[in-house]
């Protein structure tokens, strides 16, 4: 699994004096962009693709205060991707200097070609990496339908 450390800085805190929800999201968003490059996805690949990850949704759950001065690591996993690797999802996990889980991220993205602004399969060879990729224990293959799983159409609301 692939893990990156943080130390938790001041502004890093929220009003409450411990990691503020925005910093566990930089802290995932920064994992992701670290494991990309650990597998070779560099911006400048992704630059010469003309492709980028977008993200759909994030949420977080959170175990136990994280505060000022401590370390925690953040794990990467593949949580599912389409068989096209349109579409992924991923989840990190938040572990404390004592090894405790102290929060989770899932989220669910796509691949973007960034000259279309249209929703793309990521190029073979990239995806092939991504096959290597350590998976979670709920892997799943992914379609269109779980990317709207919490869409309401305006007819929902009425």
């Amino acid at each position: 699994m692939f893990l990156k450390e943080f130390e938790i800085r001041w502004n890093d805190l929220d009003a409450n004096r411990h990691l503020a929800n925005v910093s566990y999201l930089s802290y995932a968003s920064e994992t992701r962009m670290a494991y990309l490059n650990h597998i070779g996805l560099t911006h400048k690949d992704l630059h010469k693709e003309a492709i980028g990850p977008i993200v759909f949704n994030e949420a977080l759950f959170y175990f136990k205060e994280v505060l000022p001065d401590e370390t925690i690591r953040v794990s990467f996993e593949l949580d599912g991707s389409s068989e096209d690797g349109t579409f992924f999802s991923f989840v990190h996990n938040f572990y404390n200097e004592k090894g405790q889980n102290v929060a989770r991220c899932e989220m669910m993205g796509a691949w973007m070609n960034l000259l279309t602004r249209k929703l793309t399969p990521l190029p073979q060879d990239f995806f092939n990496r991504f096959e290597e990729t350590h998976k979670t224990t709920t892997f799943k293959i992914l379609t269109a339908a779980d990317t709207r799983k919490h869409g309401r159409s305006p007819q929902d609301l009425k």
